[in-house]
Order: structure tokens, then C-alpha cells, then sequence
């Protein structure tokens, strides 16, 4: 293949199209596929020879994937996404017109993928070059990508087997991965609902419903809905293939911090698989309220935690920290009514900056209406009186 002449591309692809075999039409305009390293096939200005073989409009798609090959081997990255771009943009014309049929799926997911990897190299070889920022052309390739989705959402036939819908989820996780670099998560929102509104949504397939979960999984972390969060990451991380450790590695940096502000501790084995020791370091100075070394663990892993997007959600993990603490000052007093002092003292130990009684309550207080602690303060004897029975309910448990 990497080997053939450009007749030989041309008459299989042209074969293909004929048949309507959209699964080796797609693997024959996409750079998965080994004839784009084969330097017959990377032509400057292909349009001639193309016309001799393809009527319109194919023959600009083929002409434009040609100028991208040759974009692509001259390592110009901008010009293979502005070839992709105008690539995905005559097949949305053809794909439109399919009014009946979607057989070209296949090629719109590949096509489309091209478009959002090329878009990304564009972005970095721009800023390497000091002529622009990074997502300019992530956020344009984003645009082409939605009018793509439009066409697979507006396909109302009756049939849901020959239906464009099917393309929907496909489009959406390349959506969702440009809208996470270029931080733009709010426009996932309106995605999301129109995949969940789909009759067949939990028909698409598992690769493409596990990315989708992740996603919408780390979207709910970031908007604080940890519930919802934990239930799409654990499908996405028990669905995703044993073998596939690098993603459920990348599932679990967003599943254990969940997990943890539900108050659920990693099992120190599953974190020594994936190699998320930092996360196990994190779970002991919660577990046993230390504070001051939960301080010194966020220090030390700072850039890791920053890097993967979650330091802001661990920093919430102190206010589990604080309830283990105020339990044992609880467990040494042996009463239930505490000094606001007992637990300002044992803040102070921690080494808590220049805490003081007005701070403790404060963070009682925030306790007490997460459900953390049952009780309430008198403000007028200042102290924390707590419920006789199961006065910190049970929030430890292993994952």
C-alpha cells in the first residue's frame, strides 16, 4: 500500500466509493493509513490529475487529502489543517445530500478526527513560530466539526439504522476533547443533552459511550456534582478494556479524587497499579486528619495535580481532613459539648495560619450543614454540641 502509484490509489478508492464501502473509503482519506507516507501520493497541486479520474464533488475532497499529504510530509502543519479543513467542508456537502443513506459515516469519522489532530499541530507550530496563540485553529476546526453534527442532528427518518444520528456521539467526543484543551466546557453543555435526549443512546458503541462518560464524568467534577461525576467515571473506568491501563490510569486521576470527597479511600493496591502514588500519600493525611501533612503532600505534588486539572478539587478534601481531626478531639474529650477553643488548639498543632475561634466555628459550621457533623454551636457558651448518637457519621469506606 505504502508502495502503490497513484493510478493504483486512485482506481481503489474510486472502487470503494462506487461500492459505497464506507469503512475502506474512510481508511483511504485517512492518515492512520500507510499510502500517506508513500511520496507518489504527496502532490503540491494534484487537481488535474484527480479530475481525470473523479467526478465533482469527490474529486475536490481527493485533491485537497493529496495537498495534505504533501502539507503533512513537508512538515507544514498549517497548511495540512487548512487542506483538512476545506477537505471536511466539501464532504459535509456530499454527506448533506445523502438524504436517505450513511454509509459515509465511516469517512466523516475519520475525516473529522484528521481535522481536530492537524488542528492541534497547526496550533503548536503557530506558537513556535511566534504568529499566534495556541487554540485559533482548534476553535475553528470546533465550528466545521458542529456543522458536521448539525447534519447527523437534523436527520429525522424513522429508521434509526440508516439514520445520520448515528454519527452524533462520534462528534461529540471530538467536540469534548477540543473543548477541554481550549477550555471552553460550557459549550459541552447543549451536547450533552442532545445525546442524552437520543432514543438510541445507549446503542452507540462501548469505545464511544466509555469517552463520552469520561468526559461528561470530569464536566461534573469541575461543576461540583460529584455524584453524577462518580457514576459516569466508574462506567467509563469498569467498561475500559483491561488491557488499556494507560486510560484507566487517565480515568482514575478524576475517579479517586471523586471517590475521596465522597469519602471513599483508595485501596493502596489499585493506586500502586496505576502508579498514582501521590493520590495514596493524599488519602492517608485525610484519613487521619492531618492537616499539616496534607498540606505538605499538595505542596509537593503541586505541578502533577496542576497539570492534571484536579489541585482545586483535592483542595477540597480538607474539609473531610478537618471532620477525621474534630473526631478525635471529639474521641479525647469524651463529652459532647466541646470548647470551640479544643478544636482551635488542635488547628493550631496542625499548624493552620493565624487560626482563631471565629475561623474554627466557621469551619464547624460548614460541617455541620454538609451533613459532616450532627450537632450545633452555641455561640453564647462557644461551644460544639454534638448528637449522642453517631454524632460523625461514616464517611470512610475502600474503593
Amino acid at each position: 500500500m505504502a508502495q502503490w502509484s497513484l493510478n493504483q490509489y486512485f482506481n481503489v478508492l474510486f472502487d470503494n466509493l462506487q461500492q459505497y464501502d464506507g469503512e475502506k473509503s474512510g481508511e483511504l482519506l485517512a492518515f492512520t493509513h500507510p499510502h500517506v507516507a508513500n511520496a507518489k501520493l504527496q502532490l503540491e497541486n494534484p487537481e488535474n490529475l484527480v479530475q481525470r479520474v473523479f467526478e465533482p464533488p469527490w474529486d475536490d475532497v481527493v485533491s485537497l487529502h493529496l495537498r495534505c499529504c504533501w502539507a503533512a510530509g513537508n512538515h507544514d502543519f498549517v497548511e495540512a489543517y487548512n487542506c483538512q479543513q476545506q477537505l471536511v467542508q466539501s464532504f459535509t456537502k456530499i454527506f448533506q445530500s445523502q438524504k436517505d443513506e450513511n454509509w459515509s459515516l465511516p469517512i466523516l469519522f475519520a475525516i473529522c478526527l484528521d481535522l481536530r489532530l492537524f488542528a492541534n499541530k497547526a496550533d503548536h507550530q503557530t506558537v513556535q513560530r511566534g504568529r499566534g496563540k495556541y487554540g485559533e485553529r482548534l476553535e475553528k476546526a470546533a465550528e466545521t466539526l458542529m456543522g458536521c453534527f448539525r447534519v447527523c442532528a437534523s436527520d429525522n427518518r424513522a429508521s434509526i439504522e440508516d439514520t445520520k444520528k448515528w454519527g452524533m456521539l462520534n462528534l461529540v467526543n471530538q467536540l469534548f476533547k477540543i473543548y477541554f484543551k481550549i477550555n471552553k466546557l460550557p459549550l459541552c453543555k447543549p451536547l450533552i443533552r442532545a445525546i442524552d435526549s437520543l432514543p438510541m443512546k445507549d446503542r452507540f458503541s462501548l469505545a464511544h459511550l466509555i469517552t463520552f462518560r469520561y468526559y461528561v464524568g470530569q464536566k461534573a467534577m469541575f461543576d461540583g456534582d460529584f455524584k453524577k461525576a462518580d457514576e459516569y467515571l466508574t462506567f467509563a473506568f469498569e467498561h475500559c478494556h483491561i488491557k488499556t491501563q494507560k486510560n484507566k490510569r487517565l480515568i482514575l486521576q478524576f475517579l479517586v479524587p471523586v471517590k475521596m470527597l465522597l469519602g471513599q479511600m483508595p485501596k493502596p493496591g489499585l493506586l500502586k497499579k496505576y502508579n498514582l502514588i501521590a493520590f495514596q500519600e493524599v488519602a492517608q493525611s485525610v484519613r487521619s486528619g492531618n492537616i499539616r501533612q496534607l498540606n505538605e503532600v499538595m505542596e509537593k505534588h503541586e505541578l502533577y495535580f496542576i497539570k492534571c486539572g484536579i489541585y482545586l478539587i483535592l483542595e477540597k478534601l480538607k474539609i473531610i481532613a478537618y471532620r477525621n481531626l474534630f473526631k478525635k478531639v471529639y474521641l479525647i474529650k469524651k463529652t459532647h459539648q466541646i470548647p470551640v477553643q479544643s478544636f482551635t488548639r488542635a488547628l493550631q498543632w496542625m499548624e493552620v495560619d493565624q487560626i482563631d475561634n471565629d475561623e474554627t466555628a466557621c469551619i464547624i459550621a460548614n460541617l455541620i450543614c454538609d451533613s459532616k457533623i450532627k450537632g450545633y454551636i452555641s455561640y453564647q457558651h462557644q461551644k460544639v454540641v454534638v448528637s449522642k448518637q453517631n454524632p460523625f457519621p461514616q464517611l470512610s469506606t475502600v474503593i
